[in-house]
């Protein structure tokens, strides 16, 4: 299993940003480095690949804020 985290786009430790778009559904199977979400914070807006192929199980909503580092999805 891989986990496919909130990315680190701030020098603090405590930021927080928001998961803008899924760009998959949860049971979907994805590829390697096929984009999967976008995440915003301050302003900057970055995509998310997956970090591996399989079936991807979402853990966060769109629109949640998230803390950097947190866990957003699972793929297995």
């Amino acid at each position: 299993m891989s986990e496919v985290t909130f990315p680190a786009m701030s020098e603090e430790a405590d930021a927080t940003g928001v998961l803008s778009t899924w760009f998959v559904e949860s049971g979907e199977q994805v590829r390697a480095d096929q984009l999967i979400a976008e995440v915003a914070m301050d302003k900057v807006d970055t995509e998310v690949v997956a970090p591996a192929a399989g079936t991807i199980t979402l853990a966060v909503d769109e629109g949640a804020e998230v803390r950097q580092g947190s866990v957003i999805a699972r793929i297995e």
